[in-house]
């Protein structure tokens, strides 16, 4: 059955508001003071994966005080059965990783496929360490072997959830909190 998503008004009126804005900005700053530990004075690059990370990347590098070096990436993953982990660049790094530390910055960890190739690809550059910054993770068994975020905001129920960076039918990335569509009876 191929259902036309709601509008966004429409998904609105039906989810749940999980974590308002001012609950982000904290623990995003607390996100921060962790990553400034980690790094104890080591200049990383500073890797939003776009498009998803933007809003969380922005406020996430204003609360860390260690100086960094920014870049993006923007990739995708072909989901057909013999190609499943190639990773498609739409932008590559353009900063030097070798011999670097890369804080890798992501909206969410669902399964984690494409976080997991983008990092690989970092290491294959030369990366001497790769530490992952995710707003969010999304609580299930099903998250790519071998991948896992060092630093963590809020866990999600296995929902869709959207606002904050993550997008409903790619409208409402720019919503100031992070909501999900209520579960609906079967």
């Amino acid at each position: 059955m191929n259902e036309t998503p709601l509008s966004l008004r429409d998904a609105l009126a039906h989810a749940d508001l999980l974590f308002e804005r001012a609950e982000l900005e904290t623990v995003i700053a607390d996100l921060g003071r962790r990553i400034d530990a980690a790094l104890d004075g080591e200049r990383a690059v500073f890797l939003t994966v776009m498009n998803g990370a933007l809003m969380f990347a922005g406020q996430l590098a204003l609360s860390i005080r260690t100086d960094l070096e920014f870049d993006y990436v923007h990739a995708t993953r072909y989901r057909g059965a013999t190609r499943g982990s190639e990773l498609h660049w739409l932008r590559e790094p353009a900063a030097d990783l070798a011999g670097r530390t890369v804080l890798l910055v992501d909206d969410i960890l669902d399964e984690g496929h494409t976080l997991k190739a983008v990092r690989d690809d970092c290491l294959r550059r030369g990366a001497k360490r790769v530490l992952i910054a995710s707003l969010c993770s999304k609580q299930h068994d099903r998250l790519a072997e071998g991948i896992a975020a060092d630093f963590n905001g809020v866990v999600l129920p296995d929902r869709y959830v959207f606002g904050y960076g993550m997008d409903y039918h790619e409208q409402g990335r720019n919503l100031p909190a992070i909501y999900s569509l209520k579960e609906t009876g079967a």
